[in-house]
């Protein structure tokens, strides 16, 4: 699995790192690094002589980028810098990477020489203005600066994180007060980071390489935080016995379906049938439809007339409602031995009556495998946690992990990269998916999803890592086969999620052969 560090665990191994090392060794070698993935990028350009712009922050992230500058002039290519920089506060090394780039006689643009700066037709801009530190938004003239670049057509080369960007949580620092370059390419040191791939960073990164500047293994601790796929559940991905029947793959219901809203749990079972599920029932809080003439293998029954056993998973609340009916089935799902997805109106219910609560957090005991997944959009998941859905997506990772451990349950927290927290601590950030998720109906989806697994054996923490993964590679599918993304609606994510799911069983899936005997001809 490919791990996420936070900026404090980043900064523990560079010091480490630097304490072993002599001075200037790891800013020679990011450098380096800058230099060749800069001018892997200058190739594909058509500009005839190629001129790079290079912005150099106060910080080592200034002196990486002034060390690159260095080594492409060295190549032969036509660079220009511009230092937004105290030069008697820089860091040692970050001093030393700037009398360097004066001895070569490198083209420098005064701070407020903008108006040399846009007659230039830049092939290439190298972000080095701020690194994984920032704590305050960026003042006036540096958020004119990154307004400029983003601005640009030309490919933009961030160093370590796109400047103005929170490494950690993905967000804008500053929020509204705060702006961060829109880079085509980030190339981040030493490991990976969470806020690369969620909140803001999904749309800022663009393509995320990592370099870890040749630092042993050793200085690596275990992480607390990974970037899903396949191979986090690559485990649970088994193919079918020939010898199987509907009742070896489980049943789901699918509880919801309030008055006028029928929409949202046929929307589940259908995904829940696509996904693999053995036998898939809505159970309708109000009068529902008498069956799916799309999908005639749905069954459909009033949610009162259903038993919640233990042998089923439970999907509950797409299109729920709120009303006291709809409460007293949330609570009955709650007190079930089931497997349960949770979410919607259900997650709206609980989070207006603490006795629910209590019912969802203690459906898992302490130290047990988790048997409750919720799946809360931001404004769900504020609700749940009395906060705001600003403040949750400031810090997704941490808002998270406090439904986790407040609920005992694995929450999926959706949006631009989906962060899956478990009841440990533990988090995973889904890099799958693209905006033609943004419609009414593919909560429904996942949740049906995640009952399917479920419902098939799958352990909870499986299923919610494995559903949340597809979902998004259905959605990229679809994108890439030139469908999309405005305009897709839910109910076409369904067959792709099926064929995604097929697709990953055969490629992770290795059958042993089997010897065939032929019988020759008389």
């Amino acid at each position: 699995m490919s791990a996420l560090h936070t900026v404090a665990e980043i900064r523990r191994i560079e010091q480490e790192a630097l304490a072993a090392l002599p001075p200037y060794t790891l800013m020679q070698r990011a450098g380096a690094a800058i230099a060749e993935l800069a001018q892997q990028m200058l190739c594909s350009s058509t500009a005839s002589s190629p001129s790079v712009l290079v912005l150099a922050g106060p910080g080592n992230n200034g002196g990486d980028a002034l060390e690159a500058a260095c080594l492409l002039e060295e190549a032969g290519i036509e660079v220009t810098v511009q230092l937004h920089a105290d030069e008697s506060r820089q860091p040692p090394d970050a001093r030393r990477a700037l009398a360097r780039a004066r001895e070569a006689e490198i083209q420098f643009i005064e701070d407020h020489g903008d108006a040399l700066l846009r007659q230039q037709a830049w092939a290439l801009v190298i972000d080095g203005l701020f690194g994984i530190g920032l704590a305050r938004p960026p003042g006036p003239r540096l958020r004119l600066i990154i307004d400029y670049i983003n601005s640009l057509r030309c490919p933009v080369l961030s160093i370590d994180v796109p400047s103005g960007l929170d490494a950690d949580t993905g967000s804008i620092v500053g929020g509204r007060d705060g702006a961060a370059v829109q880079a085509t390419h980030t190339l981040t040191f030493i490991g990976d980071k969470p806020g690369l791939h969620t909140c803001d960073g999904s749309d800022h990164s663009g393509q995320i390489v990592v370099d870890t500047l040749e630092i042993a293994a050793e200085r690596f601790l275990p992480t607390r935080a990974f970037l899903n796929g396949p191979q986090s559940f690559a485990t649970a991905l088994k193919p079918r016995a020939n010898n199987s029947h509907k009742g070896s793959y489980g049943d789901v219901i699918v509880v919801g379906g309030a008055r006028g809203m029928a929409g949202a749990p046929v929307l589940a079972a259908r995904t829940a049938a696509f996904g693999g599920a053995g036998r898939v029932y809505v159970a309708f809080v109000d009068d529902g439809l008498a069956y799916d003439d799309k999908h005639p293998e749905l069954m459909f029954r009033l949610a009162d007339r259903v038993e919640f056993a233990a042998s089923a998973a439970l999907v509950v609340g797409p299109g729920m409602g709120t009303s006291r009916h709809a409460h007293d089935i949330l609570a009955r799902a709650l007190d079930s031995e089931a497997e349960i997805v949770v979410d919607a109106d259900a997650l709206n219910l609980i989070s207006a009556e603490p006795a629910l609560q209590h019912k969802l957090h203690r459906r898992s005991q302490a130290g047990a495998a988790a048997k409750t997944i919720i799946t809360p959009h931001p404004l769900e998941a504020a609700r749940l946690l009395d906060s705001t859905t600003q403040q949750v997506q400031q810090d997704r990772p941490h808002a998270a992990r406090q439904l986790a451990r407040q609920f005992n349950a694995i929450t999926v927290l959706k949006g631009a990269g989906t962060v899956i927290a478990f009841p440990d601590g533990e988090i995973a950030i889904n890099p799958s998916g693209n905006p033609a998720l943004s419609t009414a109906g593919t909560g429904d989806v996942l949740s049906g999803l995640c009952g399917a697994l479920l419902a098939q054996g799958w352990p909870a923490r499986a299923a919610a890592l494995a559903a949340t993964w597809i979902h998004g590679a259905a959605a990229d599918q679809l994108v890439a086969s030139g469908l999309g993304p405005v305009g897709l609606t839910a109910s076409e994510f369904i067959p792709a999620i099926r064929a995604v799911f097929n697709q990953i069983i055969r490629d992770h899936v290795q059958r042993r052969p089997v010897a065939t005997a032929h019988r020759p001809h008389p």
